[in-house]
């Protein structure tokens, strides 16, 4: 690792990191990450791992990433249980009845900030709702009796579906998208890509100047820029070099890497812009050739500097170093 100063990492004081597919894949570490973890601590910069998955504790969190030989703490977690219960907290007077559609997690959360967490309708001033793979019907009709008697409604996060071994299966915002139907109302969204979780996570370290890092343009840098906050892109999880050369305004991250190994990286070499490596020509597709480098990371951040101001996604090569670059982006077919 190095230990230059101008490193991405030395730039900010705390790195809200998402878990799945930027930490870990499936039961995995990726590699190369406990080692840049014990380099930010090293260096005296906070760690918060930000998730949007309200079915786990912050414990239980932490437990598993010392499974992974990532060394992590139970302060050290965010998750969305804990955001959408201080949304509750800042709406409702103490001891107020909370109906939790969602895991005995969130409802723990729900205990911590002072409320009383049930499971009827009858007297309740909130409904919380969170990914729980026990929901069942019954849950989701006491959510719509009380959100349809006026309660206040708060959704963990709004993902429709949650990355598993078996692919991709519904997630807490497949359920909140039944009682939308169910009563016509909107929920309070606390999770990413809003900016509770991403604010709250920053005040528990104290920081001032965070870095949201994730692997997922319409969550993890969504929401970084919902919070105006910077972001790093890395490409270890569910978006794809395709899905970043055709994020919009609101997704479309300040740095883009391989691997949570780029933190260790001098800032400016990630930006999305003109790469010296590269040539990026534009016409009726992004034209790609080779200068010198047969960095692909080096190439996408170019195309994407012209794909975000042309609107131009479409890329052909030009020489045959443009063409393997583009290769193992996916971007287009090997010889």
């Amino acid at each position: 690792m190095t230990t230059d100063g101008d490193t991405l990492a030395t730039g900010y004081d705390v790195m809200l990191l998402d878990l799945d597919g930027t930490v870990y894949q499936g039961p995995r570490p990726i590699p190369g990450v406990a080692e840049v973890l014990r380099g930010l601590r090293g260096r005296g910069t906070a760690v918060r791992f930000v998730t949007n998955n309200a079915s786990r504790g912050p414990g239980d969190v932490a437990q598993t990433l010392r499974g992974m030989e990532i060394d992590t703490t139970t302060d050290e977690v965010s998750t969305s249980a804990q955001a959408a219960a201080r949304v509750l907290a800042e709406r409702l007077p103490a001891g107020a009845k909370v109906l939790v559609v969602g895991a005995p997690a969130l409802e723990d959360e729900v205990t911590a900030v002072g409320l009383r967490p049930v499971r009827e309708a009858a007297g309740a001033a909130a409904v919380v709702q969170g990914h729980w793979t026990g929901t069942g019907w019954e849950h989701l009709a006491e959510g719509s009796i009380a959100i349809r008697a006026g309660a206040f409604w708060v959704a963990c996060n709004a993902d429709v579906t949650l990355p598993t071994e078996r692919g991709l299966l519904p997630g807490n915002g497949s359920m909140v998208a039944a009682l939308k139907a169910a009563t016509g109302a909107e929920p309070v969204v606390a999770g990413k890509p809003e900016a509770p979780l991403f604010h709250i996570a920053t005040l528990s370290a104290g920081a001032s100047k965070p870095l949201v890092v994730g692997d997922r343009l319409d969550t993890d840098i969504a929401g970084a820029v919902t919070a105006a906050m910077h972001s790093l892109l890395v490409l270890t999880g569910v978006s794809t070099p395709a899905d970043v050369l055709a994020a919009t305004p609101a997704e479309r991250p300040t740095y883009l890497a391989s691997s949570l190994d780029a933190l260790d990286q001098p800032a400016d070499e990630l930006v999305p812009s003109p790469q010296k490596g590269w040539q990026v020509d534009v016409d009726h597709a992004l034209l790609a050739s080779s200068k010198g480098s047969e960095d692909a990371y080096e190439l996408l951040r170019a195309l994407c500097h012209e794909a975000w101001q042309s609107g131009i996604t479409a890329v052909e090569p030009r020489d045959d170093e443009a063409a393997a670059a583009l290769a193992e982006l996916g971007l287009t077919r090997p010889a």
